[in-house]
């Protein structure tokens, strides 16, 4: 509810703005697949290392229509914090600056509705970055596969309420993990699990 408040109030802000066409309803046939990797999961504090996302259409992923940024390395993140977070070097280095970042993101998605795992994280982390630079919120309709799997399962079996991994539920619906803990690898990852969902896959967990 709170979300679809933003998204009026955003509206009417950027009638005129270079974004407004974001605000439209989308009337095409596809979705994206959209993950970050980030330097902690206080979305309030952790900065954005890098982001992905990947066109699914009909019963496909595209693979070939994807998008994957890394961005520079923040100037608050110190040796230290590389090493807690596990970061690379490589995640770190030669990224693009923010603004950049997220205009390409923006172009690459436009008002298609987006596939996430936990994807309120991904929307708060995103979310914060664009309202410092462009002053709105992502006004795209989402789904999140770690509810669908959910509400699914409710549905044949009420009995059984559980709350998989990521990993857990990739095994159970026979999905590979592709680059774990890679932006890109786990957008491709979730976009397959969407698709498995979709097309009746259900495995209630063994007891």
């Amino acid at each position: 509810m709170l979300r679809a408040i933003r998204r009026v109030a955003d509206r009417r802000r950027q009638a005129d703005g270079d974004f407004a066409w974001l605000f439209n309803p989308y009337t095409g046939d596809e979705l994206v697949s959209l993950d970050c990797e980030t330097t902690g999961l206080d979305t309030r504090h952790a900065e954005l290392v890098s982001i992905a996302a990947v066109r699914i259409r009909d019963d496909r992923v595209l693979t070939s229509e994807s998008l994957d940024l890394r961005l520079a390395r923040p100037a608050s993140l110190s040796g230290d914090s590389i090493c807690i977070h596990r970061l690379r070097g490589v995640d770190l280095e030669g990224g693009l600056e923010v603004r950049e970042a997220l205009t390409t993101l923006l172009e690459f998605i436009g008002n298609r509705p987006l596939v996430g795992w936990c994807i309120d994280f991904d929307l708060a982390m995103l979310d914060r970055y664009l309202k410092a630079e462009f002053g709105f919120s992502l006004p795209n309709a989402t789904i999140d596969v770690a509810q669908q799997y959910r509400k699914r399962l409710r549905r044949s079996h009420p009995e059984i309420e559980v709350q998989p991994t990521f990993e857990q539920l990739a095994e159970r619906l026979g999905v590979p993990i592709m680059g774990r803990h890679t932006a890109l690898g786990d957008a491709v990852t979730t976009a397959l699990m969407h698709l498995r969902l979709e097309s009746g896959a259900l495995t209630a967990p063994s007891r």
